[in-house]
Formats: C-alpha cells, sequence, structure tokens
C-alpha cells in the first residue's frame, strides 16, 4: 500500500486547518511536567505546529497563550506572571488564560480599548503531574481515562525522552511494526542471549504475528513457537501502552515530536492511594541518545546498544524527518501498518463529517478504558469502574 505524496501529507501534517492537524486537535496532549513551571512561571511550547507559551500566575492557574503579543509581536515567554494572568514585558498588556486583554496600561485611563482585544489561548489542565492542553473546538471533551492513567491503586511517574527528530507517525507505525524487535534489538532485549545470525536476529523464535482493531485501537500479538505470547496495545491516536508504561508521542510540529511516559506502578497489596500530591510524582529526564544531540542523520551518530528506546529513536529518525511513503516497499509482516493507516484516515474522515473521533468521551463521569486486555498483566493490580473486554479481544 504505497501511498501517493497528497496522501502522505494528509497523515502526517499536523499544522491548523490540515486533515490530520484537525484530527489531532480533538484530544488532549501532554506538554510538560508541571514541575517545569515551579521555578519558572513561563515555558516555550511548540505544539501541532503552533508556537505557544505556558505560564502559572500568582494565583495558581495555569495558561497557554499564543507566543507574540497582540500588541507588537514581543515574546510572552518574557512576560511577567500577575494575580490575573500574564503581562507582556514590553508594554504591560496584560491577559488572562483566556487570551483576554485585561489590561493596556498606556491607554487612558477611562479606555475600553482592552475589551476588544483577545489573544489565541488554550484550556490547560493538570492531571498525574503533567499539564495537558486542548487545541480544538469548544467545548472540550474530558481528559479520556485510560486504565494505567486512572488507576488508583497505586503511583505514577514520569520519564521524558529526548526529543525525537522527525514526524510523530514515524514513532506509531513502529508501534504495530513486530517483526523489528527480534532484529533491531537483539542485543538488547534478549537477555543476553547471543542470535545464531545477526541478519535473522531472532526471527526463527517467532510463530507468527497477529492484530486486531480493538474499541480504542489496535492490539499487536507476537506468538513464539515455545507456546509464549506478547501483545501491546495502540491507543489511539499516538500512544503505545506496554504493560504498566504508556508511551505518549506528541507532534511538536511535522518534523519533530515530544515523547513523554506515564508509567504506574500498583500497590504491593492493591490498596488505594487516595491522593498523589505533585511533588510526589518523579521525573527523569532522558539524555540524548545521539552524539552529537540536536543533530540529524547523518552529522549524528546514535548508541543503539545503549536500550531498546535507543534503537527505536534510531529507526524512526533516519527515515527522515518526514518518512517518503511514495518508494517504500511493505511486506506481510506490515500488516499493522496498513491498518493503523487506514483507521487514521477513517478518523479524519469522521472528524470532516463533524463527528468525535475515537477515544473522545463527552461524560466526565466515563468508565475506565480498559486497553489491557491481558489478564496476565491485569492481575498486577486493580481499578475502579473498567470497562470489560469484549469476549473476542480478551484472549493474551
Amino acid at each position: 500500500m504505497v501511498l501517493t505524496k497528497e496522501e502522505n501529507d494528509v497523515l502526517t501534517r499536523v499544522g491548523p486547518g490540515t486533515p490530520g492537524g484537525e484530527l489531532l486537535r480533538r484530544y488532549w496532549w501532554p506538554f510538560a511536567p508541571a514541575k517545569e513551571l515551579e521555578d519558572q512561571p513561563t515555558r516555550f511550547v511548540r505544539l501541532l505546529g503552533e508556537d505557544l507559551v505556558a505560564f502559572k500566575d500568582k494565583s495558581g492557574n495555569y495558561g497557554l497563550i499564543q507566543d507574540h503579543c497582540a500588541h507588537r509581536g514581543a515574546s510572552m515567554l518574557y512576560g511577567r506572571v500577575e494575580e490575573r494572568g500574564i503581562a507582556c514585558a514590553y508594554h504591560g498588556w496584560l491577559y488572562d488564560g483566556t487570551g483576554q486583554c485585561l489590561e493596556t496600561p498606556a491607554e487612558p485611563a477611562d479606555s475600553q480599548f482592552c475589551r476588544t482585544v483577545k489573544m489565541r489561548a488554550y484550556p490547560v489542565q493538570l492531571w498525574l503531574g503533567v499539564l495537558w492542553a486542548y487545541l480544538g473546538p469548544l467545548p472540550a471533551p474530558p481528559i479520556t481515562k485510560f486504565d494505567v492513567w486512572a488507576r488508583m491503586d497505586g503511583t505514577h511517574k514520569i520519564s521524558v525522552q529526548p526529543q525525537l527528530d522527525c514526524n510523530w507517525i514515524q514513532a506509531m507505525e513502529n508501534t504495530v511494526d513486530p517483526a523489528h524487535l527480534p532484529i533491531l534489538h537483539q542485543e538488547t532485549s534478549t537477555q543476553g542471549r547471543t542470535p545464531p545470525s545477526t541478519t535473522r536476529g531472532f526471527t526463527d523464535d517467532i510463530e507468527g504475528f497477529d492484530f486486531d482493531e480493538t474499541p480504542y485501537g489496535i492490539m499487536k500479538r507476537r506468538a513464539y513457537k515455545n507456546g509464549l505470547t506478547d501483545q501491546h496495545p495502540l491507543v489511539f491516536p499516538n500512544i503505545l501502552r506496554h504493560q504498566k508504561n504508556t508511551q505518549i508521542r506528541v507532534p511538536i510540529d511535522d518534523e519533530h515530536t515530544y515523547i513523554i511516559f506515564i508509567n504506574f506502578e500498583p500497590s504491593k497489596d492493591g490498596s488505594i492511594v487516595e491522593h498523589e500530591e505533585l511533588k510526589d510524582i518523579p521525573v527523569r529526564y532522558v539524555p540524548s541518545y545521539k552524539t552529537p544531540a540536536g543533530q540529524l542523520h547523518p552529522n549524528t551518530r546514535f548508541d543503539i546498544l545503549y536500550d531498546v528506546q535507543a534503537g527505536d529513536h534510531m529507526a524512526w529518525e533516519t527515515q527522515g524527518p518526514i518518512a517518503d511513503r511514495t518508494v517504500e516497499r511493505l511486506a506481510t509482516s506490515d500488516k499493522g501498518i496498513i491498518m493503523y493507516r487506514r483507521m487514521l484516515r477513517q478518523e479524519i474522515e469522521k472528524v470532516q463529517m463533524g463527528l468525535d473521533p475515537m477515544n473522545v468521551f463527552r461524560d466526565p463521569e466515563h468508565k475506565i478504558v480498559d486497553t489491557n486486555l491481558d489478564e496476565s498483566v491485569r492481575d498486577l493490580g486493580r481499578w475502579r469502574g473498567a470497562t470489560p473486554p469484549p469476549p473476542e479481544l480478551a484472549r493474551a
């Protein structure tokens, strides 16, 4: 299923008004650990191709507004946070979290000019120690309660990956590519075993691959000749769930991706942890996998023997900032990739028809979405309100 350039653009472009960008604007996106706004109350954010500034005002409210002040275009990154919002450092124009201008200090005292000024701004929520933004049409839906995020029988921690210098879909297609594991990761995921052939890696251990569409995305399964099976869900549109870990791929723009892991550790006795204080949620920043950092192939080199993620970043980035899918040669093991691309197009079409795409729920009290479908992992903990999977998808 080779794509034309136009088809590839539809899937990969994330800016305002693009088909893919309009789909992605129906979801909430994590853009920074909340701790980043504790010591420095402003932060530049590039998200879905838009230049924005996040801030925390002195009343404790979060905001996300366009980077350039509506007055003369100075960056709001240097704004001064106040009780009611953020004031531009250039002329003091004050904006609240909705982007509404509240004061224009140099105007006459009786001027109502500020009421006519409003900047682009987006809703922000704090959840699991992370700040999330919604860039789509209002009213905004609630953040979807996926099981690993919403479980209360344990604690969470955050890991921020080094910036991925390529399009976000290159990471997502890897999620439904089971054939790469025994070859790309033959040194880093096999507990010290030596493969009989570096060309085949451990491919001969595998009986076959299987993919199922699910209510929340795609389940990838890998069956081994020894009778074992492993499976990883792709949670549409941008999440890989790996046991208790969710890897969230956030499009910065067409050619860069922010990746944040939210990990869950169940309590040993299954007891409910009633509250996690922000200060208690640890954040780890992973250093760059390449030397020198910040460069593109071939002007940098990845240490693919460092760990699994380093190998993945190499494979994703070296396809190019946006992979050219007009020249690829897909094979039988790429069934999941074809399935995912079809799913993307299907959900884009739903948005164009005015419908909500997959995994958008309007009821804030919706049941927790069970993305696991694997009893051996599910038994590690318990949670409240989980939606049971359909019987045909409940097998391991």
